[in-house]
């Protein structure tokens, strides 16, 4: 009966005999073979790649922590800082937007920073263990939408707001430069006739390409890395596709010779 079983070597196939250490072994335990050390192969395949997402994790936690703290710290000396002329009447809109934008800002950075400091300790606790099995200790797989939260808040939207943020300060700053006071009221001549009304506009007409550039690279940026991680995830599939072909033909041809 196990001689029926065996099935015979196909000379086209490839010398899998003259292999040290596979004499006497017909076609379907080379594959077998084969197919346990993928396997083997691939679990530690999977170990790597688990790995190099909590680098990854532990990398946008870590910079997602020192861009919320230096780009909030300063907004708050700028609002702090800042000295708004008392004898010039401001816009209300634009003190507003100042306002708004700066705490905005602030509290975007700070709860970015906040996801960092608390989910941060504990994968560097993890990361710093020499044991591949400790990768199940690590929270960044269950954490992962906070953590991408963060790295969001912190690239993305904090440093529009921060450009905007930029954008009003020189407004404020500028505005009141080069204008004339023309009772106690502090009623002014027409903005666009002093230097402070252009030296406004000139940081605006600057900074408008610079948020478009911005925007435009962060989309391409990822949209290149969804591409790549895309690609690769294909590929794997084409092997185990191919993998799988390869089992059930051979599966085929040892019932048809049985």
């Amino acid at each position: 009966m196990s001689s029926e079983l065996n099935v015979p070597v196909d000379p086209s196939t490839p010398a899998c005999c003259s292999e040290p250490g596979t004499k006497g072994m017909d076609y379907r335990d080379w594959v077998r073979r084969s197919y346990l050390e993928l396997v083997t192969s691939n679990h530690h395949s999977v170990q790597a790649l688990s790995w190099r997402k909590l680098y990854l994790s532990r990398a946008k936690l870590k910079a997602s922590s020192r861009t919320s703290a230096l780009l909030s710290g300063f907004a708050m000396v700028a609002m702090v800082e800042v000295q708004l002329e008392v004898e010039y009447k401001y816009p209300q809109m634009l003190l507003i937007a100042f306002s708004a934008c700066t705490t905005v800002l602030v509290a975007v950075h700070l709860f970015a920073l906040l996801i960092s400091t608390c989910i941060l300790p504990n994968v560097e606790a993890v990361s710093n263990i020499h044991n591949l099995n400790s990768i199940s200790e690590s929270p960044h797989e269950r954490m992962h939408p906070y953590i991408e939260l963060a790295w969001g808040f912190s690239t993305v939207l904090g440093i529009l707001l921060f450009l905007a943020e930029v954008v009003l300060l020189c407004w404020i700053k500028f505005l009141p430069v080069g204008s004339i006071l023309t009772n106690e009221t502090a009623d002014v001549e027409k903005p666009s006739r002093h230097a402070g009304w252009q030296s406004a506009l000139v940081s605006t007409i600057i900074m408008v390409p610079v948020g478009l550039i911005f925007v435009i690279f962060t989309i391409h940026f990822y949209r290149s890395l969804v591409r790549h991680k895309t690609e690769r995830h294909n590929r794997e599939i084409e092997e185990l596709h191919k993998l799988k072909v390869q089992l059930d033909g051979h599966d085929r041809g040892g019932l048809q010779v049985v």
